[in-house]
């Protein structure tokens, strides 16, 4: 546990049991992702499957109801070019499926997609979650230690009393504030790392950290935090290398 309880006997002979304060820190790191918001592109062995599911599902499928339209109008016109055959006008369909599909290609014509580089992508922008929409982003921020500035996940130490999950809220809540929701995926966490510190600090050999993974769900960082929402590979370029290797163990590798 945080803390060990010791067996003190003293002359009385009663047993007492005294808390020992633990050498270490313990921290709570909080991993906030944005999922991707567009579908990213599919790569190889994807595009290969995909093409393989296409023609299993043509093979197997029966006709729609759009091509069973075209082989009716094609009996229709048959019919009225024989003149020996007396057919109903009022059951021939004024609009054919041709017709149909003609003013469904000149819609799509004029419908554009809307472009997946956005404005802060354009200019750069990394305090906001709305860039590189076909990407996981996660939120990073500055933290001093002790003499050093060191762009990590948001953190804070765990209070006596409190789960090391209300720990995790608590940091999200005093690092971003009421703006920003998040949804916290377990009661336990998902990711472990510990780093000893220069000299010792108030009897302390060092910090463990126990991080906790939560999604996106609304809400923008306000810009005076400094904090940065980055893509695996920026990520790879500001976290320390150790660091870095245990946040990227726990998250779901990217396939581009």
């Amino acid at each position: 546990m945080l803390r060990k309880l010791i067996n003190i006997k003293i002359r009385t002979g009663v047993t007492h049991f005294v808390r020992a304060r633990s050498t270490w820190d313990i921290i709570t790191g909080v991993c906030v992702e944005r999922l991707p918001v567009v579908s990213p592109p599919l790569n190889e062995i994807q595009k290969k499957f995909k093409d393989l599911l296409w023609t299993v599902e043509v093979e197997k499928s029966l006709k729609s109801d759009h091509e069973l339209r075209h082989e009716n109008d094609k009996v229709q016109a048959e019919l009225l070019k024989n003149e020996s055959v007396d057919v109903d006008l009022d059951t021939v369909s004024k609009i054919t499926a041709q017709d149909f599909e003609d003013a469904s290609n000149d819609e799509l014509a004029k419908f554009k997609f809307a472009d997946v580089v956005t404005e802060a992508d354009k200019k750069g922008d990394k305090s906001t979650h709305d860039r590189h929409l076909q990407r996981h982003l996660v939120l990073v921020k500055p933290i001093t230690l002790g003499q050093d500035t060191k762009t990590l996940l948001p953190q804070g130490h765990w209070s006596e009393g409190e789960t090391l999950r209300q720990t995790a809220e608590r940091v999200v809540r005093e690092n971003f504030g009421t703006e920003l929701k998040v949804k916290f995926l377990s009661n336990a966490p998902c990711g472990f790392y510990k780093y000893k510190y220069p000299s010792e600090i108030n009897g302390k050999v060092g910090a463990k950290v126990f991080f906790y993974y939560a999604h996106h769900e609304a809400g923008e960082v306000d810009k005076k935090t400094k904090a940065n929402w980055l893509t695996r590979s920026e990520m790879t370029q500001v976290l320390p290398d150790k660091y870095n290797k245990s946040v990227q163990n726990f998250l779901i590798e990217e396939s581009y």
